[in-house]
């Protein structure tokens, strides 16, 4: 029996001169995944690869606002399409905390028969099956708006406990002079204190202890480093939440799917035209 095979699609691709990158613009299929030891092991099992993302047209750096958002969608789901026109994938996961594109890549997909998946739907819906309410934790306050957008599109608000902002953004001109998160995944994972981290853990506590959340959910991908870290300093100040990172969530999810032999529902995502009609669609 074969293996799934499962693309990975990146949000988008910055010019190889990029001053605001953090991750490869090129290079081979484990470069283009951002942290990538940490997915390591959920690719084991598949036959697999990755895209980096159409060229940006938003501008030469990460995307936070919701413009910035929308022109990234449009540019993916062209490479959805090219990827399922192509038949060689059983399914594919959009990589990316914010979801660009996701849910008119799963209309694309379903009638070319591919699975799809993303970050922020897979960890949401793992997050309710580890208990009933979670919590994001966050880079800032900018990248809180689309999270919590995501939370009411996906339908989770009675789930999600809220977004606790760390104050950490991404690299891009608005936040020149500020930390970098780049030297703060650097210093974490030498050992040494990360201010992007203790406010990480300051976080999830309060997450924890003031608003209810009995699992917490990191916002953007360019925080998913600090999952592992994060979820050993609960454990040592004795919360066992479990903390997720959409990467990994989101290609469990696609195996899942996969292994299951199921696509999104035709009723949820008709084709074009439907095969059959209803009168009344609900709300």
């Amino acid at each position: 029996m074969r293996k799934p095979r499962l693309l990975l699609v990146n949000a988008f691709q910055l010019s190889a001169g990029s001053g605001y990158t953090l991750r490869p613009a090129t290079g081979d299929r484990e470069a283009l995944v951002m942290d990538y030891a940490n997915v390591a092991p959920h690719l084991a099992d598949l036959d697999w690869d990755a895209h980096p993302g159409a060229l940006a047209t938003h501008g030469d750096h990460p995307v936070e606002t919701r413009e910035e958002f929308l022109i990234v969608g449009v540019n993916r789901i062209r490479v959805v399409r090219e990827a399922c026109e192509s038949g060689r994938w059983d399914a594919i996961a959009l990589l990316g905390g914010g979801d660009p594109g996701f849910v008119e890549s799963v209309e694309i997909g379903r009638r070319f028969g591919v699975a799809v998946t993303s970050c922020a739907h897979a960890q949401m819906h793992l997050a309710t099956m580890l208990g009933h309410r979670f919590g994001i934790v966050d880079i800032s306050e900018v990248h809180n708006v689309r999270m919590a957008e995501l939370v009411t599109q996906y339908r989770f608000e009675e789930h999600c406990t809220g977004i606790r902002n760390i104050d950490f953004p991404l690299p891009r001109p608005a936040n020149d002079g500020r930390p970098s998160i780049g030297e703060e995944r650097a210093k974490a994972q030498r050992g040494e204190a990360s201010a992007m981290l203790d406010a990480a853990v300051a976080a999830a506590e309060v997450a924890i202890v003031e608003d209810g959340a009995e699992s917490i959910i990191l916002g953007c991908s360019a925080a998913y480093w600090m999952r592992p870290l994060l979820a050993a300093r609960l454990h040592d100040a004795g919360w066992d939440a479990p903390v997720l990172e959409g990467f990994s969530c989101a290609i469990e999810m696609a195996k899942l799917l996969c292994g299951m032999r199921q696509l999104a529902s035709g009723i949820a995502f008709p084709s074009d035209p439907p095969r059959r009609s209803r009168r009344w669609r609900p709300v």
